[in-house]
């Protein structure tokens, strides 16, 4: 009967041990998003365009949840379309994330411009190594009028 009585302590004893390791649950870091910025000029615009149109780019990325959360702000143009590409400074590239014009009047798009994105993957690493950019186009110019290559830190 002893032997019973001191396996079961023995039992009982590995099975507390056990419960109270699953008590010890860390709690992850908040993650602090990212600020984005990028300053929108037709000199950087490939090829350079020459206009006195300016802008801004401005938001947040959070990198584990991948949402990005934008605003562009423009003025001394009227844009017909506006996109988020990815290319590195100096170089064009794909269209990657459309901008969605939410103010606009019967002469056209009004700033600012605000919205978000959850990134794919590919995304994610271009505004994080510096390979997205803003663009703004105009009747005047169709391909590009003025354009920001944006940083997140």
């Amino acid at each position: 009967m002893k032997k019973l009585v001191f396996a079961l302590f023995l039992t009982m004893g590995s099975v507390a041990a056990i419960s109270c390791s699953d008590d010890k649950e860390e709690t992850a870091a908040p993650v602090t998003p990212l600020t984005v910025t990028g300053t929108l000029t037709g000199a950087q615009e490939v090829p350079a365009v020459t206009s006195s149109a300016t802008g801004t780019v401005s938001g947040t990325y959070n990198k584990e949840t991948k949402v990005f959360q934008y605003t562009v702000t423009f003025s001394g143009l009227t844009p017909t379309a506006g996109h988020f590409h990815i290319g590195a400074p100096g170089s064009t590239g794909p269209v990657s994330i459309p901008l969605l014009f939410n103010n606009s009047t019967a002469n056209g798009f009004v700033s600012p411009i605000t919205g978000s994105a959850t990134l794919t993957d590919a995304q994610a690493t271009a505004l994080l190594g510096n390979s997205l950019y803003a663009n703004l186009h105009t009747a005047a110019f169709p391909s590009g009028e003025i354009r920001a290559n944006v940083t997140a830190k």
